[in-house]
């Protein structure tokens, strides 16, 4: 069995949305993807159940309205735009924090649960992911898979280090 054929049935179609997703994406302007996912095409990979995106910001609306009649259900919060396929079990988030806009000009290609993707670059997703860790909102759990995400960036690319807090940087010269 594949990677994407366990991820296929571990999520109940999630490749597949994931899949149809980006082919949405892909007709409505530039987009990447930011998160853990990104960070799996940097380091050796986790699971995660997560997709978290970013989308030109003229286009998310009819990329949203395209998400819907493709049969995603789309839910709009403060700070993003969600979408879930029915049954699925792949939760999509597009931000709407306008830091991650910068991201798209400078996003690379890679290749994500089968499908030719267009990626945050390293830095970027390292600098994603320092955004989330210090974001004092976010429930611890997700903080420390943030931590954890940047310190196993940090293990592969160790030039990365002098971007992060003290307290991380702490970490990984004891580890």
């Amino acid at each position: 069995m594949t990677a994407v054929e366990a991820y296929e049935l571990i999520t109940r179609g999630g490749a597949t949305d994931f899949a149809r997703l980006i082919e949405a994406c892909e007709s409505f302007g530039p987009y990447c993807l930011i998160g853990g996912l990104a960070v799996n095409t940097y380091v050796e990979p986790v699971y995660t159940v997560d997709a978290d995106l970013v989308a030109i910001a003229s286009g998310l609306a009819d990329l949203a309205g395209r998400l819907r009649e493709l049969g995603f259900g789309i839910e709009e919060h403060p700070h993003s735009l969600n979408a879930l396929a029915p049954g699925s079990d792949l939760r999509i988030q597009f931000t709407t924090d306008e830091r991650y806009q910068a991201f798209l000009a400078r996003a690379v290609e890679a290749e994500v649960l089968g499908v030719r993707v267009k990626v945050a670059g390293l830095e970027d997703v390292t600098q994603g992911k320092l955004w989330a860790y210090s974001d004092p909102r976010r429930r611890l759990s997700k903080r420390k898979k943030d931590e954890l995400d940047l310190i196993r960036l940090a293990e592969a690319y160790p030039e990365l280090k002098s971007l992060y807090p003290a307290a991380i940087r702490e970490q990984l010269d004891r580890g």
